[in-house]
């Protein structure tokens, strides 16, 4: 693809060619017309530019090849970020994840470079809308500059997110890089974290305000004001992650959904599983919950390929491996279960397994309903007539050892009759929505020893669900923590929540039998490539404690 090439010209920085560690991320075909300084020229240029700014962001969900898979060549490394916390196993899946699985990490692992290479990519592509858009006189409105720039900021600052969260302190780079660098240092985390949020301020002052006025997909400054609220708890400036994340909520641009919409509402169902269903997650649906939502539309311009989400694939059983089973879209599509949700919190209930385990879901949420979780299964295929119509139980192996069938997360359903053994999504994602937004005000409010305020912000998401309020006096980060799961799991990067609220060790040691024993200071943080190290041959660049030497 032309955009392909042309996002690939951005990336000219040492530090990113040392991550590839491919020959073939060097090659330059691209059409002359596409080059920088030709198309940087004028507003069109730079929606251009802006179109496949989007585009890669929304890459950190692929996998297997094809024409926009730009982190690719086993699982999709998005599971990487789930494995190995509270709520998921990895048990015989993907070998590209049972270093993740195990806490066995090195700095040769593919996915840890993966993340490494996404990041500074995007930061080097919205460093080129940056410095081009200050030397372009040619714009069709004057705005059209500081528009161009807030959003390329806006996405400065997630990729860097990415970067702090996984591995600590990282380079910081704010511009093109036409020259090879081979004396990189680290940026502390603190110093970067304080860009990040300079950018983040940067987009609330200037992407537009109004969602109802922008293409779906684009940035308000509204999604600016949503991650600013989560870079300032991780800053531990938690009356600032309030004022943040009640900039979003007083705006009155947003609410709760509580009652159905959409494509499906006049079918049996509830309005959390409505969230989720295929061209439910913009406004032009009635959805007025999403703040930001990836564009992944099947058949559509602009829309997703088959390698762009394989998150459904991570989430949905391996039921089709079973006989008496056919692909179905109503079964969720085509999935390989690459991780499995842990008993403690989803529960057992509707299986035949021996231990009935209740799950953190009272009866009454409606996100622990069948429409939302699976949990009885019933072969599908006619030509089985023996089996037909009746129900496969879950077991402890069709569970855990071969994945075939255990509950399943609804939100991730996806499939196509035309094309059942797609491997991918084209369902639009939403990456942030108010129900997260009432969440971060809550861990603003537990940092300022406010539980009361805490409980009031976790109650609007709890009513919307049919849920009991839950009181001041049981509002603790543990409880927020399990709340996220029952509202956001699948959809948050629980490696980052973890993290961020200084849990991940304590939740894992609590939960994750398979690594309760095992987990470490050193895993709070991932290894650096080795081939970054290997390339800054010019300085010493230091390698993450416990990862061995450089």
């Amino acid at each position: 693809m032309k955009m392909k090439n042309f996002i690939k010209k951005g990336l000219v920085s040492m530090l990113i060619i040392a991550a590839t560690g491919c020959e073939k991320f060097l090659e330059e075909d691209l059409k002359s017309e596409l080059s920088p300084t030709n198309t940087f020229t004028s507003t069109y240029g730079f929606e251009v530019g802006s179109a496949g700014l989007y585009a890669l962001t929304r890459a950190e969900y692929n996998t297997w090849g094809e024409e926009d898979a730009f982190m690719h060549g086993a699982a999709c490394v998005y599971e990487t970020l789930h494995i190995a916390t509270d709520i998921v196993e990895a048990i015989n899946s993907d070998a590209s994840l049972t270093a993740f699985a195990n806490l066995t990490l090195t700095p040769e692992e593919r996915f840890v470079a993966s993340y490494w290479r996404w990041a500074y990519s995007v930061i080097a592509s919205a460093n080129e809308i940056l410095l081009f858009s200050e030397k372009n006189n040619n714009w069709d409105l004057p705005t059209d500059k500081i528009r161009f720039q807030a959003e390329a900021r806006f996405f400065r600052a997630y990729a860097y997110r990415t970067l702090v969260y996984l591995y600590g302190d990282v380079p910081y780079v704010e511009t093109i890089l036409y020259d090879f660098q081979l004396n990189f240092t680290r940026t502390p985390k603190a110093e970067v974290l304080g860009y990040i949020i300079e950018d983040l301020k940067f987009a609330t002052e200037y992407l537009p305000d109004n969602p109802d006025n922008v293409k779906e997909g684009k940035l308000t400054k509204w999604a600016a004001y949503h991650l600013l609220s989560e870079m300032y708890l991780l800053q531990e400036e938690y009356t600032l992650a309030e004022e943040a994340a009640l900039a979003v909520i007083n705006s009155k641009y947003f609410e709760l959904m509580k009652t159905r919409y959409g494509v499906n509402e006049k079918l049996p169902g509830d309005v959390f599983c409505d969230l989720f269903i295929e061209n439910n997650q913009n406004r032009k649906s009635g959805n007025k919950e999403s703040i930001w939502v990836l564009q992944l539309e099947f058949n559509t311009i602009g829309g997703g390929s088959n390698s762009t989400d394989w998150t459904r694939r991570a989430w949905i059983p391996n039921y089709s491996s079973i006989t008496g089973f056919v692909l179905a879209d109503s079964l969720g599509g085509r999935g390989l279960g690459q991780i499995v949700p842990m008993k403690w919190w989803i529960g057992t209930g509707g299986t035949n397994l021996t231990d009935n385990i209740t799950g953190i879901f009272e009866a009454t949420d409606i996100r622990n309903s069948n429409y939302n979780i699976k949990r009885n299964w019933y072969y599908n295929n006619p030509a089985e007539t023996s089996l037909y119509g009746k129900k496969c139980n879950i077991t402890e192996s069709t569970w855990f050892s071969v994945k075939h069938l255990f509950p399943a997360l609804t939100k991730f359903f996806y499939g196509r009759a035309e094309n059942l053994t797609l491997t991918g999504s084209y369902k639009d994602r939403m990456k942030f929505r108010l129900a997260e937004t009432y969440l971060l005000l809550a861990e603003a409010y537990l940092g300022q020893q406010n539980p009361n305020k805490a409980a009031d912000a976790v109650n609007e998401v709890r009513r919307r669900a049919g849920a009991t309020p839950v009181s001041a006096i049981d509002m603790t980060m543990d409880y927020l923590l399990d709340e996220r799961i029952r509202e956001l799991v699948g959809e948050e990067s629980r490696r980052f929540t973890l993290v961020r609220t200084n849990k991940l060790i304590d939740r894992v040691r609590t939960y994750n039998t398979t690594l309760s024993a095992k987990i470490t200071e050193r895993d709070l943080l991932w290894p650096i490539p080795q081939s970054i190290i290997d390339a800054n041959r010019d300085i010493e660049f230091p390698q993450n404690p416990g990862y061995g030497e450089n």
